[in-house]
Formats: C-alpha cells, structure tokens, sequence
C-alpha cells in the first residue's frame, strides 16, 4: 500500500489510471452489443489492422501515428461490416482474412524496414501491450477523454435504436429503423475504442475488455440495462485492479488487467451457477 500512494502521486500514473478506466468503460458498452450479435472478434480483427497500420507509420516515421493508424482502422471496420453482409464471404471468415493478413503485413514491413534494432521487442510489446500506457502525455490523456466521451454519449443517445438492433435486427427494419447505420455507428465506435486500448493490453489482448465483461454480466443478470451497467461497472473495476496490481508487482499492465477479468469471469460463473440451484 505504501508504494502504491507513492506511485499514485506521480502524474504519469494518474493519466494511465484515468485512460485506462475509459477505455475499459468504453469497450464493456460495445462489448453486450457485439456479444449478443456473435461478431465478438471484430475487436480482435480490428486490433490487427491497428498493428499494420502502426508499423506502416513506423515506417513512414510519422511523428503522430494516430492520424494513420485511426482513420485505417475505421475504414477497415466499415470495410467489415460490408463484406460481412456478402453472402460469399461470411462475417466470420471477412474477420479472419483482414486479421491474418493485417498482421502478417505488418509484421513483414517491420521486419523489411526496421525502425530500432530490437524488432522482436518492438513486436512483442505492441502485440502484448508494454509500459507505454505509463508514459502518456496529457495531450494523450485529452484526446481519450474526447473519443470516450464522444463514444459514450452516441451509446447512451441511441441506447433504444441500438438494444433494437442488437436483438432483432428484421424486426428493427420492419419498424423502420436503419439497421445499417446504427450497425455502421457501433463499427466505427469499437475502431475508435481499439486504437486508444493499443497502448493499454496491445492488440492481442484488446478482446479480452470487449468480451469477458460481458460474458460475466450475463452469468448472473438477463436484462440488456443489468447486462450493461455490470459490464460496465466490472470492466472499470477490472481495470483499476489490474493496472494497481500491475505497478505494485512489476508485471505486464495488459496481461494483468486480462487475469484480472479471467478471475472476474470464474467469480461470476460461480454465481451464477449458485443462483440457478
């Protein structure tokens, strides 16, 4: 407790805390509506265009590489949402195919081009998250704040239209909904979220805040609103554990956050299984 006070009063750690809470808050919302519509991996899929996408800034030597890597990463989630309507290639298989090769992309161009000595390094920490959510800057800190309150009040705003669609999306266009652009909203939504998490789990882990909250909400409660607000609840709380954890202990800030929703998951499973005896 003593080194955590002493860390917590470092601006540096304040930043990664309050980032990290957003995105976690951020991703669990998205996370019961993906869930629910069985295209839980788009997070994962979209994460690995994110990583191509960062070594082709890399490369490039862009100084900011947020003016590349999230405008590739959204158009990629659109480019998702309409292969996966195409009868030929299902929503699953157009996941797998930009996934694979995003990553085999940008794995070969950081190899081809190297911009530091230690490749495998810079490979490992991108695709496992590393301490670079502990050196954010407050301009870092400002722009998730905008991108997640953005995402968080077009969620909330289209809270009906969205429960609609995620349920029974036919019944949704007979009613006269647009399915498409609400469908389209939260695909550009979960691009955004994905290229702030970057820096938080890396982009292998990145599903792990979309689904596992979730899933664990669902143990236990039946309802959309239940489902939600515990998703949202145990994915921040989740976060803070883990990020603590992660300092007072030295370990991986991604892989703890992970455990810390795998340990979540088994608590509420349990629970679960209680509640229905």
């Amino acid at each position: 407790m003593s080194k955590l006070s002493l860390y917590l009063q470092y601006p540096f750690v304040q930043y990664a805390l309050i980032v990290g809470t957003l995105i976690a808050l951020c991703s669990s919302l998205l996370g019961v509506t993906l869930v629910l519509k069985r295209f839980s991996f788009i997070g994962d899929g979209l994460s690995h265009v994110a990583f191509g996408a960062m070594a082709v800034a890399g490369v490039l030597r862009l100084s900011d590489d947020m003016a590349l890597v999230l405008p590739v990463t959204v158009l990629c989630a659109v480019l998702l949402l309409r292969v996966g309507q195409n009868a030929k290639i299902q929503g699953d298989a157009s996941v797998a195919m930009i996934s694979v090769g995003a990553l085999a992309f940008g794995y070969l161009l950081m190899n081809l081009f190297p911009t530091s000595s230690n490749v495998s390094g810079d490979v490992c920490s991108t695709l496992f998250g590393s301490t670079s959510i502990l050196t954010l800057s407050l301009r870092d800190v400002w722009l998730c704040s905008v991108l997640s309150a953005v995402s968080v009040g077009a969620f909330a705003f289209f809270y009906n239209k969205i429960f609609a669609v995620t349920f029974d999306e036919s019944f949704a266009r007979a009613a006269g909904t647009n399915a498409g652009l609400y469908n389209l909203l939260v695909a550009v939504m979960i691009a955004v979220i994905i290229v702030l998490a970057m820096n938080l789990v890396g982009s292998l882990l990145i599903s792990a805040l979309v689904i596992f909250p979730a899933l664990s909400a669902m143990r236990v409660f039946r309802s959309f609103r239940a489902v939600t607000v515990c998703s949202a609840v145990l994915s921040v709380c989740c976060a803070l554990a883990g990020m603590l954890a992660a300092i007072a202990a030295s370990t991986p800030v991604g892989a703890t956050i992970v455990a810390a929703d795998m340990a979540a998951f088994a608590a509420f499973s349990a629970a679960g299984a209680l509640r229905r005896r």
